[in-house]
């Protein structure tokens, strides 16, 4: 049973609600499920069938693509008022998990069966705006992580995550060199070298488990290289 202070928190970040139906609404509510998942915990795994689309209240969830060698690329990650483009994608069209995906921190938000996904899709106005601004949105985001890849260097794309923690008030990095290797789509040993430049720089400093940016001027006009 889903409370009235979880719905007023879903509303609050998923405001398309407010301006569907009073039948969707009343069956969202009835067939959506209240989840929390601790950190660490893996949600999906590549080649698995999407069993619940997730959209997110509070927490952070990362989507990742794994090679063999073990070598990992973010795709995107999921905040509170987000959801996953790919499992949208997958329950619409009946395939299976192209990506990984994993919780970072305890995440809480609302598991939609896929049976509803697609018949919503097809009744109501509002879901179906929700589910095409996920395409445009995520589109957009791996469209940029594929052309960082591809075309940055690895400084400008250490930079560029630094930077969006920068614009979120965050100045102190939890993460390790795995973590941020993940990131930008390189090696563990890549990033380390970087960071090691950007500390003789006077850009950072590297601490154990986390990072500290000194230099903030400079690491966003970095990240606009």
């Amino acid at each position: 049973m889903i409370s009235q202070a979880q719905r007023t928190e879903f509303e609050t970040l998923f405001p398309f609600i407010k301006l569907a139906a009073v039948d969707f609404v009343d069956a969202f509510y009835a067939e959506a499920q209240y989840m929390e998942i601790p950190a660490g915990v893996s949600i999906c795994d590549e080649g698995q069938q999407c069993s619940h689309l997730a959209m997110v209240v509070a927490g952070v969830g990362r989507v990742y693509k794994l090679s063999s060698s073990g070598r990992e690329v973010t795709l995107y990650r999921i905040y509170g008022g987000e959801s996953c483009v790919l499992t949208a994608s997958c329950i619409m069209n009946h395939d299976s998990f192209p990506a990984m995906a994993i919780t970072e921190t305890l995440v809480r938000g609302f598991l939609i069966p896929p049976a509803s996904v697609r018949r919503w899709f097809c009744e109501e106005p509002q879901w179906q705006k929700f589910i095409f601004g996920l395409l445009s949105h995520r589109l957009s985001n791996i469209i940029s992580v594929v052309e960082g890849v591809a075309f940055k260097r690895i400084d400008v794309r250490l930079a560029e995550q630094f930077a969006r923690e920068l614009t979120r008030g965050v100045d102190i990095i939890h993460k390790t060199h795995a973590d941020l290797a993940a990131d930008v789509g390189s090696s563990r040993e890549v990033v380390s070298r970087i960071l090691r430049d950007l500390t003789h720089r006077g850009l950072i400093v590297v601490n154990r488990g986390y990072i500290e940016i000194i230099d903030k001027r400079a690491i966003v006009k970095l990240s606009q290289q």
